[in-house]
């Protein structure tokens, strides 16, 4: 089994862009979340991150502080995820869950004046689900509706 040290989050450079557009999701993904390519705008309050294993980018999301936080919580240093993926054949392997483990130290260093990370995850998507209870995130009890049904919204404290 990989060690979480071979697992590290990085803001996105245009080095990462190959495997990025060689990312493939399952079909029953690609309605929960969008391929990295479509999400690599940057601007001052999106910032999208790749999670490298041995420097190889396997994974993906993008942190929002824009305005669009505000639809999830009244936290004004909170930021919002979206888009979390592992390209499909690098899925299975723990990725996700070694780097959502790393997004505490991530965010306290890259963000400083972040202390809570909120995102929403549609009531059918229960692998996502689990992975992020089994990383931290708790279930805040509030539902929005999402453009393919419910979304459950989670929260994390960084601080």
């Amino acid at each position: 089994m990989n060690t979480l040290d071979e697992v590290d989050l990085r803001r996105y450079k245009p080095e990462y862009l190959p495997w990025l557009k060689a990312f493939e999701l399952p079909k029953e993904q690609e309605k929960f979340t969008a391929l990295p390519t479509k999400m690599l705008e940057i601007t001052k309050e999106r910032h999208p991150i790749v999670i490298l294993h041995n420097n190889e980018p396997v994974g993906f999301f993008v942190l929002h502080s824009s305005d669009r936080v505000k639809d999830y919580t009244n936290n004004p240093k909170a930021m919002l995820l979206t888009a979390l993926s592992i390209n499909h054949s690098k899925q299975g392997r723990g990725f996700a869950n070694k780097g959502m483990r790393k997004i505490q130290s991530f965010v306290d260093q890259q963000f400083p004046e972040c202390n809570e990370i909120i995102l929403a995850v549609n009531h059918k998507n229960v692998p996502a689900q689990k992975l992020y209870e089994k990383v931290g995130f708790k279930d805040t009890g509030t539902r929005k509706i999402g453009r393919i049904g419910e979304q459950y919204i989670y929260t994390f404290s960084i601080k």
